[in-house]
């Protein structure tokens, strides 16, 4: 008779498992469930932000991020391909991809109705976005200081990122001022001065807690966007 389950074994045979361990056995086999690749990639993706934010892109390596999210390298390299290939998926496929003109327009806003979509009322939203994901931030801005070197591979990418934003914006109808001028070219300086602002801003949020982003960030709007210039525009 087993003495966990009562189970009756034959006499005089010692039992060769007993209940205990074929239990424990198919609860381990029952815990063993495929992740599907949007898993996996979510993970490899939380893992490698946390990562970065912490240490930058040439602090980590490819082992480091298969650790911390339990995986070979060798499995990490078929969802990355390369190291860059990682930095692409973050910059490109998450923090570029949301807090957009796009999602302000759904939002339901003050300001954003695409009718009389409002450009200030838009960077407030951006601004609450990001103060809501600081680890991102301080990642985006760790490979931004980063990337001074010629050498890292997202040189480029900042370096032509005012460009980029730019034409970005632009392809939506903002409704400004008309003593301002037409979007372009008239509102390249505004955006210049948006880019570096926000940039600023945001590093003291992350250096100088317990600064509030958004209350400073409103701070630094009705400078760039005046009254009563901008009256009724914001």
């Amino acid at each position: 008779m087993c003495a966990r389950c009562g189970t009756r074994q034959a006499t005089g045979k010692r039992p060769r498992w007993g209940c205990g361990p074929v239990i424990h056995l198919a609860v381990v086999s029952a815990k063993r469930v495929r992740k599907t690749p949007e898993e996996r990639i979510g993970e490899i993706e939380r893992a490698s932000i946390k990562l970065i934010a912490e240490r930058g892109y040439n602090g980590i390596s490819l082992k480091d991020v298969a650790d911390e999210v339990g995986m070979s390298q060798p499995g990490l390299l078929h969802y990355v391909g390369t190291k860059e290939g990682l930095l692409s998926l973050l910059i490109t496929d998450v923090y570029d991809s949301s807090g957009t003109p796009a999602d302000f327009m759904g939002s339901g806003l003050p300001g954003s109705d695409p009718d009389a979509l409002l450009f200030p009322a838009y960077l407030r939203f951006l601004v609450r976005h990001n103060a809501a994901q600081r680890q991102m931030v301080q990642l985006f801005l760790m490979l931004y200081i980063e990337s001074v070197n010629p050498s890292h591979p997202l040189h480029e990418y900042y370096r032509n990122r005012p460009e980029n934003i730019w034409e970005h914006y632009s392809r939506y109808p903002w409704r400004i001022p008309p003593e301002v001028g037409p979007w372009d070219p008239s509102m390249r300086p505004y955006l210049r001065r948006v880019i570096e602002a926000m940039d600023g801003v945001q590093m003291r949020w992350l250096c100088m807690p317990p600064v509030d982003l958004y209350d400073e960030w409103l701070a630094f709007e009705r400078m760039i966007f005046p009254s009563p210039l901008w009256d009724g525009y914001r």
